[in-house]
């Protein structure tokens, strides 16, 4: 983690930097070519994401569909949460055909892609309305294409860039990602408002052709295996040899297991220890808890306010944009210069603050688009500088040798906990009102800051 904290802003020795040169070293490392791809591969991961997650939810909501089903269908993006389980199969099976022409994660890649713009095209020619079960079967088929797909792209990103390099490929990452949600969410509701969520959806469906042009052009990374890894091979060589009398169907089933499964798990616990690897867990799946309860009932929350759908895409969605590319840049910038620990309490104190202004402003209860304007900025903005730090800590904590694997039981379990509690969403609103909702949210906040605290301590008197 230090090549994370310290690589990009590192002098030679005996030179001081000023602070401002460490600053603009930190700016010219976005011209990296792997970081322009990683821009548009970004795009293609979250496209699909809102279109299944808040897009959805005001189509869902728009035609009648109640805010209690609406918050349990968002348990479609649960997928995302437990894609550890084939990430895997991902790491080593080789697709026939693809896998010649493509390679490992580029071959993945254009799969999951393809699902996505199958499963977009045929939920555009669906209505909820009477067809709800088919709707939300084609998302879930969006999502499981869309998670697939994230397992190849972090695999790539963190196989394509040095450790130092990790802030701002996942800062490249995370505009790619904030100017697709634009598209899928403001680009989406404006299309719906004036021609409808089929010609809406249809357009969201040739979107996602960009995800498939860049896997076609970028380049397969090189791959890497090390000596830690190597020994753990030979145990399974080993184990393979134990089990000598086992029929060769079951010894490849059982070395393919051990070898793709067990394997990067040992590896986290061996690397860290168990006592730090498990709060390192455990911080991890609370750090999004606040905004990702909050984010399924934010198009509802706009549109019971009294937003009209043009307003929501003009205001909430589009002119945030700004803030939150602001945010992601930031984000890269605070990694390389900061370090990933204070880039990490900074992010989590602003999207607290966010959700207490969310707090204020449901109170007014009033349709006042300036008001939305500014509080939408700071959301965006915090979550930007949250979802990049958070990236390039995952990223920090890989083994070269199990890139997907690993990367994928991070994500899900940085994911996992919201996603269920985002379930909920809709029960608690009823219940309580939004004012208290959003309160409510913020404090799901605090315990990432706690586990945080710890984890630099630990961290600290390990020398890590």
């Amino acid at each position: 983690m230090t090549g994370v904290s310290e690589g990009a802003s590192q002098a030679a020795p005996g030179v001081s930097k000023p602070w401002w040169r460490g600053w603009a070293d930190a700016v010219l490392a976005y011209r990296n070519p792997q970081v322009a791809a990683m821009l548009f591969l970004g795009f293609s991961a979250g496209l699909p994401f809102m279109l299944v997650f808040s897009t959805l939810s005001a189509w869902l909501r728009e035609v009648g569909i109640e805010r209690a089903t609406i918050g349990m269908l968002s348990w479609v993006g649960i997928i995302y949460t437990v894609k550890f389980f084939w990430a895997p199969v991902v790491d080593k099976l080789r697709l026939p055909v693809l896998h010649r022409l493509l390679g490992r994660r580029r071959s993945w890649m254009l799969l999951g892609q393809v699902g996505i713009a199958i499963g977009l095209l045929n939920m555009a020619h669906m209505s909820p309305v009477g067809n709800l079960a088919v709707v939300a079967s084609l998302a879930l088929l969006v999502a499981f294409s869309s998670a697939t797909q994230d397992i190849a792209v972090d695999a790539w990103r963190i196989e394509s860039a040095p450790t130092e390099m990790q802030g701002v490929m996942a800062a490249a990452y995370q505009l790619g990602y904030r100017i697709a949600m634009m598209v899928a969410s403001a680009g989406a509701l404006w299309i719906a408002a004036d021609h409808g969520w089929a010609v809406s959806y249809t357009s969201m469906a040739a979107c996602a052709c960009i995800g498939i042009v860049t896997t076609l052009v970028i380049r397969e990374p090189a791959a890497r295996v090390i000596k830690h890894t190597l020994a753990q091979e030979a145990r399974v060589s080993d184990w393979l040899e134990r089990k000598a009398h086992w029929p060769e169907s079951m010894r490849n089933l059982g070395a393919w297991f051990v070898g793709a499964v067990v394997n990067p798990f040992i590896d986290f616990f061996t690397r860290y220890g168990v006592k730090l690897a498990v709060l390192m867990l455990a911080f991890i799946g609370s750090y999004r808890l606040a905004d990702f309860t909050m984010g399924v009932m934010s198009n509802p929350f706009y549109l019971d306010v009294g937003f009209t759908l043009k307003e929501i895409a003009a205001v909430a969605k589009g002119f945030g944009v700004f803030w939150s590319i602001l945010g992601t840049l930031v984000g890269g910038m605070a990694v390389a210069r900061l370090g990933v620990i204070r880039s990490l309490a900074l992010g989590s104190v602003l999207v607290i603050i966010a959700n207490l202004m969310f707090a204020a402003f449901a109170s007014y209860n009033q349709p006042n688009l300036l008001g939305l304007a500014f509080l939408i900025s700071a959301d965006n903005l915090a979550m930007g500088i949250a979802g990049t730090s958070l990236i390039a800590y995952l990223s920090s904590l890989t083994s070269a040798s199990y890139t997907a694997t690993q990367y994928a039981l991070f994500s899900s379990i940085y994911a996992l906990p919201g996603k269920l509690l985002m379930g909920t969403s809709g029960f608690v609103v009823d219940a309580i009102g939004y004012p208290a909702f959003f309160v409510y949210t913020s404090t799901l906040g605090l315990p990432a800051l706690v586990l945080l605290f710890f984890l630099a301590r630990k961290m600290r008197q390990e020398g890590r």
